[in-house]
C-alpha cells in the first residue's frame, strides 16, 4: 500500500529540494511539503518542489510550529488520502536518508498497528555533544517518569499508520514539544511502537535545525516535570509539617511516640494533597475515585509505616539521636528513597 511522506519545513535552502528529490528517487510518489510560515526570501524552494507531480505543498501564512505543520498534513491525509497505509514524517534538512525512510515504511507494512520510530545511534562520534547529552537525559527521564523505553526521544523520522492519525491530530502542542507529547499519548492510549536503527547524519553540526536547545528543551521537560512536580510539592508539605510537629513536641514525650505523631500527622495532610493533584493533574486518571483512593490509601499506609520504621531504626537505634533537626535530615533521605518506589507504584497500579 502507498505511504504519504510528510516534510515540514521552515525557511529552507537547497537541502530541502535535495531531500524531496531523493525521496522521489526512492520510489515514493506522494509527498506533502508543509511551508510553516517561511519568510519571503525562502519561498523559492517551495516553488521548485511544487513543480514535481509527486508533491503537494501546504502553506501556513505565519509560523505555527513543527507540531502544527505535522497536524495540518495529517488532517489533509485523512481528508484526501483515505487509501494509504499511513504517513511518515521526514526532516527537511537531509538528515534522514532515503533507505532509512524506506526501512521504516517496510517495518510499518509488517506491523500496521504500530508507530515506527527511526532511531539514531548516539554513540557515534559525529553526533554533536548537545544532541548526545540531551537525548541521554531525556530518555532516562522518560523511562523513569513515564515507563517508556526509547532510544531516540528527538527523532523526527516516524511512520504512523492511517488508523492512528485522528489521535495524533488531537495531541496538544504546536512546536517541538508536540513530538514528545506524541510519545506520552502513545503510552496512555496503548499505541505500540517499534524502533528501526537508522544512519546518524549531521550536516554542518546540525546548523540548519530550528530546534533551540534551551527554549525547546524547557518546553519538553516541563511536560515531563509535571509527573514529579506533585510529589515534590507533597514532600515539602510533609517535611515542613513533620519538622513543625516534631519541634513543637520536643523532648516532652518518648522519642518513638513523638516521631510517630509527627510522621502520621504530616503524612495524612500531604497524602490527601498528593492524591488530589496526582489524580487530576499528573496522571489525569479516569479510574474511579473509590478504587484509586483505596489503592492510594494502601500505598500511603505502607509508605508511612516504612518511613516511621526506617527513621526510628536509623535515628533512635543506630545513631541514638534525641529531638533535633538531624532527624529531619534523615527523614529527607529515607523519604527520597521511598519516593522513587512510590512513584512507580502510583504510575503502574494506583492511577494506571
Amino acid at each position: 500500500m502507498k505511504t504519504t511522506v510528510i516534510v515540514p519545513s521552515l525557511n529552507p535552502d537547497e537541502k530541502m529540494i535535495n531531500t524531496v528529490k531523493s525521496i522521489i528517487a526512492e520510489g515514493f510518489d506522494d509527498i506533502i511539503v508543509v511551508n510553516d510560515g517561511s519568510a519571503p526570501e525562502y519561498l523559492e524552494p517551495f516553488e521548485t518542489v511544487k513543480a514535481f507531480p509527486e508533491v503537494t505543498v501546504l502553506t501556513h501564512e505565519v509560523n505555527k510550529g513543527k507540531g502544527r505543520a505535522m497536524k495540518t498534513a495529517f488532517s489533509y491525509v485523512l481528508e484526501n488520502r483515505t487509501d494509504v497505509l499511513g504517513v511518515i514524517t521526514v526532516d527537511a534538512d537531509g538528515q534522514h536518508l532515503p533507505k532509512d525512510i524506506r526501512a521504516c515504511v517496510n517495518a510499518m507494512e509488517k506491523a500496521p498497528d504500530k508507530v515506527i520510530l527511526g532511531v539514531r545511534d548516539f554513540s557515534q562520534p559525529q553526533v554533536p555533544f548537545k544532541s548526545r547529552m540531551g537525548n541521554n537525559i531525556t530518555k532516562t527521564v522518560f523511562r523513569f517518569a513515564c515507563g517508556i523505553k526509547i532510544s531516540d526521544t528527538q527523532t523526527g523520522l516516524r511512520a504512523v499508520p492511517f488508523k492512528h492519525l485522528p489521535t495524533m491530530i488531537e495531541i496538544e502542542g504546536d512546536r517541538y514539544e508536540y513530538e514528545t507529547n506524541q510519545l506520552l499519548v502513545m503510552k496512555t492510549k496503548g499505541i505500540a511502537f517499534d524502533e528501526v536503527v537508522i544512519d546518524t547524519v549531521y550536516i554542518d553540526d546540525n546548523a540548519s535545525s530550528h530546534f533551540h536547545p534551551f527554549r525547546d528543551s524547557f518546553r519538553i521537560y516541563m511536560i515531563i516535570f509535571k509527573y514529579i512536580g506533585s510529589s515534590i510539592a507533597s514532600f515539602l508539605v510533609d517535611f515542613l509539617l513533620f519538622t513543625l510537629i516534631n519541634l513543637l513536641i520536643g523532648d516532652r514525650m518518648d522519642g518513638t511516640l513523638r516521631i510517630a505523631i509527627a510522621t502520621v500527622g504530616a503524612r495524612v495532610v500531604s497524602a490527601l494533597f498528593n492524591y488530589a493533584v496526582n489524580r487530576k493533574v499528573v496522571f489525569q486518571s479516569n479510574t474511579a475515585v473509590g478504587k484509586s483512593l483505596g489503592r492510594y490509601t494502601i500505598l500511603a499506609v505502607c509508605q508511612v509505616a516504612l518511613s516511621y520504621l526506617l527513621l526510628v531504626l536509623i535515628s533512635q537505634k543506630i545513631l541514638g539521636l534525641g529531638a533535633s533537626f538531624w532527624e529531619s535530615i534523615i527523614k529527607v533521605v529515607v523519604d527520597l528513597v521511598l519516593f522513587l518506589f512510590s512513584y512507580q507504584i502510583q504510575r503502574r497500579w494506583v492511577f494506571k
